[in-house]
């Protein structure tokens, strides 16, 4: 049995239709970016999450980059980021030529540990990001706490956690100051290319936002500030509109793998439960736990990923590999041993334990295949192959 990390063709073919279609309005009506259709989607996006306001842009590293900018963020300020997640959260930092500030995950959650925050903050320090990882919220209650005591803007990094609720009910991306989210083909929510979108509920930031995504100009040709070319393209936006009605059921399908997923390495005894942080010998594959959720909430959490941590993780992964398992590693380096940030390291003197959890996370997750059209005998079928792997 062959089962890919991801079958972007399977959801294709049930939409395929309203698809076609959407697409050829656009191209009917050769508006190309933005336009209708992207104003259409910032409504609904903010319909959906619950938010005042909406700016659609090129993707979800610019989702982050013009948020920096729109908070001011400058040459040589600091903004506290996780040291574990894809690279534009930090990338993005630097390329405003500010320092990326780096702090150790929460390993139940894979996000930024709260507790490490407060020793990071020095008289420089203007923000912090937040990454809501593989579809579960940050601690937010705490990462507000924190910002409003020192007076920070919190920027959310959403990029794989559209629709993802905090245990107060509030989407991701409507908390804290601003919410960056990624439309990229393999995000719960993916268009046919790059597209993001910036969320706020201050109406100074969205104005700014605004004028940011078109060069800084208002009116057309005036600038009284840089901006840059963010704009989203129509034909993403019309894809997106097409797409959004169905991505609850889609998240509750990705939830349904996950339980599925969670009940066989159980019965297999290869796991004891989820919660479960060290390994033992009831604990061989270590199941990830729902932390911030309640009884009324459904999208706790969206699985955008499902991540197991395991001993021995590249050779599994090489033996998946021999069976046509699709898996993939996120993420193999930890900021603090990215070559490019090497200057930054040694200048902050880092201790060389401040990094535990990130390490762990970089060495031992692996990620297993949780689509929407995944079928149970593909579940099964890849639980079975990890458990003929530790019985060798």
């Amino acid at each position: 049995m062959k089962v890919p990390l991801l079958d972007l063709k399977a959801q294709y073919k049930t939409i395929k239709q309203d698809l076609d279609d959407a697409m050829l309005r656009v191209a009917e009506s050769q508006y190309f970016i933005l336009g209708p259709e992207v104003e259409k989607l910032e409504k609904n996006i903010c319909d959906y999450l619950n938010c005042r306001f909406a700016v659609g842009v090129s993707s979800g590293t610019d989702a982050l980059l013009i948020a920096l900018m729109a908070i001011d963020i400058k040459s040589g300020d600091e903004v506290i980021i996780p040291d574990y997640s894809f690279f534009a959260t930090a990338g993005v930092v630097s390329r405003l030529n500010a320092v990326p500030v780096l702090a150790d995950i929460d390993i139940k959650t894979y996000n930024i540990d709260v507790n490490k925050i407060d020793s990071k903050i020095t008289e420089r320090t203007k923000a912090i990001i937040p990454v809501h990882l593989y579809g579960q919220s940050a601690d937010m209650k705490g990462i507000i706490e924190v910002a409003g005591k020192y007076n920070l803007k919190v920027i959310e990094d959403c990029a794989q956690a559209i629709g993802t609720q905090y245990s107060n009910g509030k989407c991701a991306g409507t908390i804290g100051d601003i919410g960056c989210f990624s439309f990229f083909p393999s995000k719960n929510l993916g268009c046919f290319g790059d597209g993001g979108i910036v969320t706020t509920n201050d109406e100074a930031l969205f104005g700014k936002m605004h004028i940011l995504r078109v060069h800084g100009s208002k009116p057309k040709y005036y600038h009284k500030i840089i901006g840059g070319n963010f704009r989203l393209d129509a034909i993403q936006a019309a894809v997106l509109n097409i797409k959004l009605p169905h991505l609850d059921s889609w998240s509750e399908k990705r939830r349904k793998n996950a339980m599925l997923y969670n009940e066989l390495f159980i019965n297999s005894g290869l796991s004891s439960g989820t919660g479960v942080t060290q390994f033992s010998d009831a604990d061989t594959v270590l199941l990830p736990e729902p932390v911030y959720k309640n009884s009324a909430l459904k999208n706790f959490h969206i699985y955008n990923q499902y991540i197991i941590r395991v001993r021995q993780r590249d050779e599994l992964r090489k033996f998946l590999a021999e069976k046509e398992i699709g898996t993939e590693i996120y993420y193999p380096v930890p900021f603090h041993k990215q070559e490019c940030f090497a200057e930054i390291i040694n200048k902050r003197n880092y201790t060389s334990d401040e990094f535990v959890f990130s390490d762990m996370a970089a060495n031992e997750t692996i990620a297993l295949p949780i689509f929407p059209e995944l079928t149970d005998d593909q579940i099964t079928f890849v639980v079975k192959s990890i458990t003929d792997f530790f019985a060798q």
